[in-house]
């Protein structure tokens, strides 16, 4: 199935994790993507990994803290490709700030809150003027569980943070549907990537995780795979009747809550 062809696609963050995970599907369905990150390293890695592949993936180191840096990341991208269609803000986290409320401080507040929501922000500022002269635009902001129905180990910030990005999914679904945009939200359960397996780790005993395992009603974790292939449906032209919707892809654990 090719439904991405001549669409271009930019994913932030995505040189590893659900990010890649999701640059490659939509490179395995036709589309040109661009990733960003600011790890080099893990960037290079990635795009050879797409180049054996044989997949249309190309990426820039960019530090997403820097708004003119995503304005001209932006700009170049329209220079090489000419068009964005669709954009995936996939950065974000919980950056490891302590778990307690009372024990977080205002510049831990503060850390999180950008790297989740200013990032996403300027990125889908930079890119709405190109959609709106194409009259067609698929946008995705990363959410969570923890945004949702709170958290147990990733803390106040990043539940507060994940909750605004789905407030932010509603307002630009509305306001920028008559130009042919959508706008959705994907929340991820406990995805099992890396990041996250060294959190669980870190934060929950053995016991607590088989807890937690028996609490998903399909009993599994999640893989890349299950957030790829939510993403991949609500940005192909199929979906263009769904906007403003939060989709919950995490086993069905929210029932268990």
């Amino acid at each position: 199935m090719r439904r991405f062809e001549n669409r271009s696609a930019l994913i932030t963050a995505a040189a590893s994790g659900l990010g890649l995970g999701v640059a490659q599907r939509l490179a395995s369905e036709g589309a040109r993507v661009v990733i960003w990150d600011r790890d080099a390293t893990l960037l290079a890695d990635a795009l050879k990994e797409a180049a054996a592949g044989g997949l249309n993936i190309t990426g820039r180191a960019l530090d997403m803290m820097d708004k003119r840096a995503i304005d001209q990341a932006v700009a170049e991208m329209i220079d090489s490709h000419g068009r964005i269609d669709i954009l995936v803000n996939n950065i974000g986290g919980s950056l490891h700030v302590p778990f307690r409320f009372l024990e977080q401080s205002d510049d831990d507040w503060q850390k999180v809150m950008d790297v989740n929501v200013k990032t996403c922000v300027w990125a889908t500022r930079a890119v709405i003027p190109y959609m709106q002269k194409a009259h067609y635009g698929r946008i995705i902001n990363m959410g969570s569980k923890a945004g949702r129905f709170g958290s147990l180990f990733a803390g106040t910030p990043y539940v507060a943070a994940k909750g605004a990005m789905q407030a932010f999914t509603l307002q630009i679904a509305q306001e920028f549907g008559p130009d042919g945009i959508t706008c959705n939200t994907v929340c991820p359960g406990a995805i099992l990537t890396p990041r996250v397996e060294r959190f669980l780790n870190e934060r929950h005993s053995p016991e607590e995780r088989a807890r937690v395992l028996a609490s998903i009603p399909v009993r599994r974790q999640g893989r890349v795979e299950d957030i790829a292939a939510a993403i991949a449906y609500l940005t192909s032209e199929e979906a263009g009747f769904v906007t403003g919707a939060t989709l919950d892809v995490n086993g069905g654990q929210a029932m268990s809550i």
